[in-house]
């Protein structure tokens, strides 16, 4: 039954959960480790996008 007698396709479906499972936990310990920092650079360009934008409409 879906090949599972083959030690090497037991491995890969174990092993493809097993990276699924890992991933989510990185995901859920990593997920706040950015700092969100806005700095003068950020802001300089974000007035100067929306002044491009009015521009154009």
């Amino acid at each position: 039954m879906l090949g599972l007698d083959d030690p090497f396709v037991l491995t890969a479906y174990l092993g493809i959960i097993a990276l699924a499972v890992l991933s989510i936990l990185y995901g859920l310990i990593r997920r706040n480790a950015a700092r969100d920092e806005v700095t003068e650079e950020d802001r300089q360009w974000a007035l100067e996008e929306k002044k491009v934008e009015d521009e154009l409409q």
